[in-house]
């Protein structure tokens, strides 16, 4: 990755996206199809996007498996850090639950725990989504090959 400037923005875009799931996440039918897609779609998201608006390139594997994991984590731990004051709040407040197993963890472990299975989420995303990116760099080399020929 040789431009900073892209990575500042993969950052951003990838915070804006976890903070956009976590607040959908709360939704009762719609949480799980959106952690599935944080979990496991948010680099191709993110990736088709700046391609797109022609500010990646994606020239190599490796870059694009880096690219993916970066969008993973970062989201995930965005997503986090909205979904679970939220999910504590109306639980306290409101003693709504949306999902009933993440808010009894969340009332009952301390700090720590949740940390510790916060990074190890992170980085199963982030490995999730580098997989996916470099499905996607093989797909757009597919397309281009195909576009070449004719």
């Amino acid at each position: 990755m040789k431009n900073t400037s892209l990575l500042k923005l993969i950052s951003i875009l990838s915070c804006i996206l976890g903070a956009i799931c976590g607040f959908l996440s709360l939704l009762p039918y719609v949480g799980g199809l959106v952690f599935f897609v944080l979990m496991c779609l948010a680099s191709i998201i993110i990736m088709i996007f700046l391609m797109r608006a022609n500010l990646l390139n994606l020239e190599s594997t490796p870059e694009s498996i880096t690219i993916g994991a970066i969008i993973g984590f970062v989201s995930f731990i965005a997503f986090s850090v909205v979904y679970m004051p939220l999910v504590l709040f109306f639980m306290k407040v409101f003693h709504y639950y949306t999902n009933y197993g993440v808010a009894l963890s969340l009332s009952n472990a301390n700090l720590f725990i949740i940390m510790v299975v916060t990074i190890f989420m992170g980085i199963l995303s982030a490995t999730i989504n580098a997989f996916t990116g470099f499905l996607l760099f093989y797909i757009t080399e597919i397309f281009k090959n195909m576009n070449n020929k004719q």
